[in-house]
């Protein structure tokens, strides 16, 4: 199997690789340094690339993200929804533009993007934040809708926040209360290719549950 991860380079990208390729898949990770994901030209020629390398792409695992936000509704800075508008919406639809054909052709492929929380109930200061996760969900829910019916299929998962091993040591008495472990995440991506594509195609599952 051929696993695409962008944003790689953080800890979640990290663990979804250290998963995949211990259970002898490809994995091809990319993050800023490799390919500028707001370039939507330089996106669809990784997409070239990779099918004139490996053939084929049977999951694409988007990883990009980014918060900001501030205490009261009335200091939301807008500025703050244009970063996060191209680290959450853009890149995510250049991704989707670029490898929607790859999965399509794919008979098992798998789109997934990390969500929060937060889109279903945002916080008073947190309007960008949940305005472009909820923009990218809706998005991803559009690649389903594409996708229905071929045997691939478009998840969101859904996180309170995400917790990695250096957050536990540099805190060791914290809880970390309703934060889900990157480990854990890297399973449930890789159970979405043990379950019908029809199941969990334009659906958002709860890992914080």
């Amino acid at each position: 199997m051929i696993l695409l991860i962008t944003g790689a380079a953080g800890p979640t990208g990290q663990a979804v690789a250290k998963h995949f390729t211990e259970n002898g898949h490809t994995v091809i990770g990319v993050d800023k340094d490799d390919v500028d994901l707001l370039d939507r030209g330089a996106v669809q020629a990784l997409a070239e690339r990779i099918e004139a390398e490996h053939g084929q792409v049977d999951g694409v695992v988007h990883l990009v993200g980014g918060w900001r936000g501030g205490k009261t509704f009335a200091d939301t800075d807008l500025e703050d929804w244009a970063v996060l508008h191209d680290l959450l919406v853009r890149t995510l639809q250049h991704v989707t533009l670029a490898f929607e054909p790859l999965l399509r052709k794919s008979s098992n492929g798998r789109f997934v993007i990390v969500s929060a929380k937060a889109a279903e109930k945002p916080t008073a200061g947190g309007a960008c934040y949940a305005a472009a996760k909820a923009a990218a969900e809706a998005w991803t829910f559009s690649l389903a809708d594409a996708l229905k019916d071929t045997g691939s299929a478009a998840t969101v998962l859904v996180v309170k926040a995400l917790l990695n091993d250096a957050m536990k040591a540099a805190k060791p008495e914290a809880k970390f209360a309703g934060f889900t472990h990157v480990d854990t995440l890297a399973e449930a991506v890789a159970q979405l290719y043990e379950r019908p594509a029809d199941e969990i195609n334009g659906i958002r599952l709860d890992l914080t549950q």
